[in-house]
């Protein structure tokens, strides 16, 4: 006997989305299928940092349909592939990219990769990974491992083993738990994300590459989510000075198709063999082309500098929301990164901002994150800001 199902009832119940159903976007903008307009302050969570239908991406999609070439597995070559892994490589450090699909595929790579090498200079015994309190590096099984939050972790545990905890800001914290004989490697993220859009100060950074480097550490940069221009800067890490072994890039790397990049530096590539990892589509012909036109938009002077100009404008007018309103305890964040601190529950505010038309979320319990696209335009920066006090005024104070 078969029971008829609704759509929405026919999707696994992992989310609980709002009734709203978006069939149209333009720029910042969603509309959903009675025609409302909701400007998109999540750019689906740091992923089309061009808005949508950005002209790049389409073009570049009729290019690819024009050749008929979407796919043919990693057992063959494509052009795309091999031109945007140089680009990537030119841009960031000298290494090698491996090309996944989703963020989570990224960090489970990252730490195959780090062991994978450490294995080779230190034995078995040198596999643990330190992660930080406040990352969110996935939902797999290894980085959900390496993911500080107990919610998500408990229902699916044992988890990979070998994850030991240190706290950003504390070099203390890092040097008792990262040892030469078992640590593979370091992982954090330049601009904690899900942990409540919270910089790094560089001078950590800086202290986790020498740690890295005395005991013979791989360290690795989680830039999912705060990397491809999102902070002012085309990588996160930029501000630091350090440079990692392994970066991990994926949300808007190509637009809002899915896609993933590890690029891995040449003492740890050098390690990995013929087999050692695999993927079915990553870095196919359509999503790479994607990839390399939102890469030659994002990573150039002139629009980096624009991203910084958007940054200015958005925390300004933030800063003048905090001033109104009590309920707003600050801001912190980078670029078109921001968090907004309330003394309340962030979740009915994110609700009366979509109310008002406005599409932020959260970060954390208490946080509210703004996503913008990356080119988004000045005055509806400040639109946004306007619907979000107005949301402030549709929930009353607890």
């Amino acid at each position: 006997m078969t029971t008829t199902k609704t759509g929405r009832e026919a999707l696994l119940a992992v989310y609980a989305p709002p009734e709203a159903v978006f069939v149209e976007g333009r720029g910042a903008w969603l509309f959903d299928d009675e025609g409302r307009g909701y400007l998109d302050f999540t750019s689906g969570i740091a992923v089309t940092s061009l808005g949508h239908d950005a002209p790049e991406v389409r073009r570049a999609i009729e290019r690819v349909l024009d050749t008929g070439v979407i796919h043919t597995s990693n057992l063959f070559r494509t052009e795309p592939a091999e031109a945007l892994a140089q680009e990537l490589i030119e841009l960031a450090f000298p290494g090698s990219v491996f090309f996944c699909n989703s963020g989570a595929e990224v960090g489970e790579a990252a730490f195959k990769f780090a062991r994978r090498w450490a294995r080779s200079a230190g034995g078995a015994a040198k596999h643990e990974i330190v992660s930080f309190g406040g990352g969110f590096h996935g939902r797999l099984f290894g980085t959900l491992a390496a993911t500080d939050r107990p919610r998500y972790r408990e229902p699916f545990e044992p988890l990979m083993p070998g994850v030991r905890w240190a706290t950003v800001g504390d070099l203390a914290s890092v040097d008792a738990v990262c040892s030469r004989e078992r640590t593979a490697a370091v992982v954090i993220e330049p601009v904690q994300g899900e942990g409540g859009v919270r910089p790094v100060d560089p001078e950590f950074l800086r202290g986790l590459r020498r740690i890295c480097d005395e005991r013979e550490v791989a360290l690795v940069f989680d830039e999912i989510q705060c990397g491809l221009g999102r902070t002012g800067d085309l990588f996160a890490h930029e501000a630091s000075g350090v440079r990692p072994d392994v970066l991990g890039l994926a949300k808007p790397l190509a637009g809002g198709l899915p896609m993933g990049a590890v690029i891995v530096a040449p003492h740890i590539a050098e390690t990995i063999r013929p087999g050692d990892h695999g993927t079915t589509f990553g870095g196919g012909p359509l999503v790479a082309s994607v990839a390399r036109a939102i890469l030659a938009k994002v990573s150039t002077p002139e629009f980096l500098a624009g991203v910084r100009d958007r940054e200015r404008a958005l925390s300004e007018a933030v800063d003048a929301l905090i001033a109104s309103e009590p309920r707003l305890k600050g801001r912190r964040g980078r670029g078109l990164m921001q968090g907004l601190l309330v003394d309340e529950a962030a979740g009915p505010l994110v609700a009366a901002a979509r109310d008002e038309g406005l599409l932020i979320c959260s970060a954390g319990p208490d946080v509210l994150r703004l996503l913008p696209p990356l080119n988004v335009p000045i005055h509806e920066l400040h639109e946004g800001v306007e619907r979000l006090a107005r949301a402030f005024q549709r929930v009353p104070a607890p």
